[in-house]
């Protein structure tokens, strides 16, 4: 019995090893402070490889940049690798929807330099980073905007640059989105438990409340996140080391039902990640 009971304990410890081994291959170490995980959804996309992909950034040893044409006067039509490419960032992710004008953020957007919009409208998702001096705050932090006594107008007395965004998960790990056909390639800004930057990206095209679950059920501990931007328009770029990728969304349902777009469409707005001195 005591043999019986050392070989279970034993097939027990190699399973939990493995299982344990398998979370933490998810993860690529690109740098000090900054990971590459691509994720297999459970439910299978309509079209493409139905992967999420997603940067992990310490935000102690990275910051993040707002980086906009109304800002720069650039009106170059750049794409996120284009930005990145001019602005000297590592990684480069839509900062949000944008209106006709094709300048200023749909919601409010302020950087420590630039105020690009000054609307606060009903979006629920509040990301805001570099802390002003002085401020006991995380580096960065995703707020619900319908927790009692919070404002954006609070939320500035402590940080310098805030974007506010559609909601996709509200903390601490709650889907805010209901069931519903239409679907999207995305890109997003989420938090983890450990309060770090995550980029997400996903050509595979999701209803958000399907992809908030698929990311809810990844081992990345995600307590909150917010939509920038969806379809053809959707983009992540990333040159850290040896390693460049450069990756644009395509299906959009009743604008683009296909899987088939083959260039980075320009963006006047990004978020963008430099190493910190």
């Amino acid at each position: 019995m005591q043999t019986l009971s050392k070989i279970l304990t034993i097939i027990l410890l190699i399973s939990v090893s493995s299982q344990t081994a398998y979370a933490e291959s998810h993860w690529q170490k690109l740098e000090s402070g900054f990971h590459l995980g691509e994720f297999k959804t459970k439910k299978k996309s309509v079209v493409g490889d139905s992967l999420i992909t997603i940067l992990k950034i310490d935000p102690k040893q990275w910051e993040l940049d707002i980086v906009t044409e109304a800002e720069t006067g650039d009106k170059n039509n750049k794409t996120a690798k284009q930005w990145s490419k001019s602005h000297d960032l590592v990684a480069v992710i839509n900062a949000g929807m944008y209106a006709a004008d094709y300048s200023k953020h749909i919601g409010y957007m302020q950087t420590e330099r630039h105020l690009n919009s000054k609307h606060i409208n009903k979006y629920q998702s509040v990301a805001a980073f570099n802390p002003k001096p002085g401020s006991r705050f995380p580096e960065f932090q995703i707020f619900d905007l319908d927790e009692d006594h919070l404002s954006i107008e609070n939320i500035l007395k402590d940080y310098s640059s805030v974007v506010q965004n559609l909601r996709l998960i509200k903390k601490p790990g709650e889907n805010r989105w209901s069931k519903q056909k239409k679907m999207w390639s995305e890109a997003a800004l989420g938090e983890d438990a450990e309060g770090n930057i995550l980029f997400i990206f996903s050509r595979s095209p999701f209803s958000m409340h399907e992809l908030n679950t698929e990311l809810l059920n990844l081992d990345v501990k995600l307590v909150a996140a917010q939509h920038l931007e969806g379809g053809p328009e959707a983009q992540l770029y990333f040159k850290v080391g040896e390693l460049e990728q450069e990756m644009f969304g395509s299906f959009k349902t009743s604008f683009f039902e296909k899987d088939s777009n083959v260039i980075a469409w320009p963006v006047p707005n990004v978020i963008g990640v430099r190493k910190k001195n």
